[in-house]
């Protein structure tokens, strides 16, 4: 079990450096499959926060029914999501994780579930997440299961899907308590900027609408990144919206919405480590 009050910035801060460094290891490996870079760079800060401040789980078993859920719905997040279980401990070795593709391999570009390993939920197929997280919150209240959450990752792009937001209203009229989103707003999907294509203003506003507690953050603050988790949002659901920049970290990649999903070749990935370490060792 995690706290989460306080918390070692410093810490998380270095964490989420190995988080971005273990991103590009893996999408280097997918070689010519185009690796979701961008999207996966806007989530280091808030999985660090969640994974090493305040995720309940056992290293020694996966399946404990006091555990905390994770769903990231937003599927190309999942690498990022890797990175945060390797450093926390869960992928012992990201050797583990090899090319990420194939029938043997446990941890693909986007999740597949499997709970003896961590993985909650199968992502793909966007907008799926928050209804899937809504029956395991509604299961746990029957269970009279009061500690655990679910935390559901979703992408500012996603919630352009009709079904993020029927999601939303059940769970809202079943004040589900138990359920906190988190919505990356880094303002781009795959065809450009979300306010060409859907523009979703209000967003704070939105899901409060549907019953939720909500917040806007800065998702690359740690400081507030953790106060917004260690809020207790009794009776209501919560939503954490979440401001962040896509590719965040490497300058060629930073709101560019080329890189929701691209290759990494050599010269970049050797461009990307230097970014992020900020020396030459990998030159």
């Amino acid at each position: 079990m995690r706290g989460g009050n306080e918390l070692d910035i410093n810490k998380i801060s270095d964490i989420a450096h190995g988080m971005r460094e273990d991103i590009i290891e893996m999408c280097y490996c997918l070689g010519n499959n185009a690796a979701h870079l961008g999207g996966c760079m806007s989530l280091v800060e808030l999985l660090a926060v969640l994974y090493f401040g305040h995720l309940r789980f056992d290293l020694n078993d996966f399946k404990s029914e006091s555990r905390d859920r994770v769903i990231m719905s937003k599927g190309q997040g999942s690498i990022a999501m890797y990175a945060a279980m390797h450093r926390v401990g869960i992928i012992k070795d990201l050797s583990e994780v090899g090319g990420l593709l194939g029938e043997s391999n446990i941890y693909y570009k986007q999740t597949v579930r499997n709970t003896d390993y961590g993985i909650e939920f199968s992502s793909g197929s966007l907008g799926q997440g928050l209804a899937y997280a809504l029956g395991i919150a509604w299961a746990l209240k029957k269970k009279n299961n009061s500690t655990s959450k679910v935390y559901v990752f979703l992408g500012d792009g996603e919630c352009d899907e009709g079904s993020v937001w029927e999601a939303a209203s059940l769970v809202g009229h079943l004040q589900l308590d138990n359920i906190v989103v988190l919505v990356d707003r880094n303002a781009l999907q795959i065809d450009g900027f979300t306010y060409n294509i859907n523009r979703m203003d209000m967003m704070e506003e939105r899901w409060s609408a549907f019953g939720f507690n909500a917040v806007t953050i800065d998702g690359h603050n740690i400081g507030e990144i953790n106060r917004a988790l260690s809020f207790t949002s009794h009776g209501k659901p919560y939503a954490v919206i979440a401001d962040t920049v896509k590719g965040k970290g490497i300058s060629f990649a930073e709101n560019e919405s080329e890189w929701h999903q691209n290759v990494l070749t050599d010269e970049l990935y050797k461009r990307s480590m230097f970014e992020i370490r900020g020396n030459n060792d990998t030159l």
